[in-house]
């Protein structure tokens, strides 16, 4: 009777051989109870739907698509069939046939041998980190001869491309996966915000060419305006952006090698009547500054040969309050 049943047992397991333990899965696919062939049929066919559908890469209003052949997505039935007879006959022989005369499962899922292109989806997460990526955006201050503006900051975003290229492999490997993903970003902060802007300018300087007029701004805010000379023509005082490079009370005066300057050319005139910076020297550029002059009746006026003049008490009051190294506009 033993042999008897043993025999029995040999038989039944042996009949089961080519047979997979109910409750196995394939990617997600109920394939429990089926022959190794009926199983490749079911697999083969849920593939041929799932794997058709792209991957919608999506953040906000901008999508991207990465179409399963573009990524030359291909699944082996075979090999996923295969694994999933082995693991049904992983038991010994009675727990099998236990198993399968009393209706039990195994309950276990098969990761399907799927195979794709990493250099294409490489290719698709660095064109999305291109297309979104966007550089946080400093506070600024934009310029003209009579005002100035603050320009506000802005947050910026960057692609996380390794949790990005995970969720996209993973969506690959898994063909019950949802065939959206939300790209993931991070937000990056500015280094200067809009709040912090009059803390980092307590002092700008404004200079209108044509208005004769230099304007002192603190903290974003117009203080005061003064009359000045500017470069006759053919000297002009350079227009652009700058800043106070260098400050001297009583300064000589280091003459240009410029034609102009004529006989004096190359020279150091030391203060006094023949220097004519008077008082106070900003340096701001080549050799142009912003000093003091003697010469009234030349503010107001395009007359001096390049620099910034300014009444005595007027650039020492604007020499008293500006600092090495804030910005001065020239329009």
């Amino acid at each position: 009777m033993l042999l008897a049943g043993a025999g029995a047992v040999l038989a039944y397991d042996s009949s089961q051989r080519h047979t997979i333990a109910d409750g196995i899965k394939v990617g997600g696919v109920d394939v429990g109870g089926m022959s190794a062939d009926a199983a490749s049929a079911k697999l083969a066919a849920a593939y041929r739907t799932r794997l058709a559908d792209p991957l919608v890469l999506a953040f906000h209003r901008h999508r991207f698509v990465l179409q399963p052949r573009a990524a030359h997505v291909s699944v082996d039935v075979g090999p996923s069939v295969q694994q999933a007879l082995t693991r049904s006959r992983s038991d010994n022989i009675f727990v099998r046939t236990f198993r399968s005369l009393t209706g039990g499962a195994i309950n276990d899922e098969i990761d399907p041998a799927t195979r794709y292109s990493p250099a294409a989806v490489g290719a698709l997460v660095t064109h999305v980190s291109r297309s979104l990526n966007t550089p946080a955006r400093d506070a600024s201050i934009s310029y003209t001869g009579n005002s100035i503006h603050s320009v506000d900051d802005h947050t910026g975003i960057e692609v996380s491309a390794s949790r990005l290229t995970h969720a996209i492999d993973a969506a690959l490997l898994d063909p019950t996966a949802s065939r959206v993903i939300r790209i993931p970003v991070a937000t990056t902060q500015p280094k200067l915000t809009s709040h912090q802007l009059a803390a980092r300018y307590p002092t700008i300087i404004t200079v209108d060419r044509s208005a004769f007029t230099l304007r002192l701004w603190r903290h974003l805010h117009l203080a005061k305006s003064y009359p000045i000379a500017v470069g006759m023509q053919g000297l002009e005082t350079p227009a652009g952006l700058y800043h106070v490079q260098d400050k001297e009370v009583n300064p000589s005066w280091q003459v240009p090698n410029s034609a102009w300057a004529g006989s004096l050319a190359g020279q150091t005139i030391p203060p006094g009547p023949q220097d004519p910076i008077k008082a106070r020297w900003m340096g701001i550029y080549n050799g142009a500054g912003i000093h003091g002059t003697d010469e009234l009746g030349s503010l107001g006026s395009a007359a001096s040969h390049g620099c910034i003049r300014m009444s005595i008490p007027d650039v020492i009051d604007l020499y008293s309050q500006t600092p090495v190294g804030s910005p001065v506009y020239i329009a």
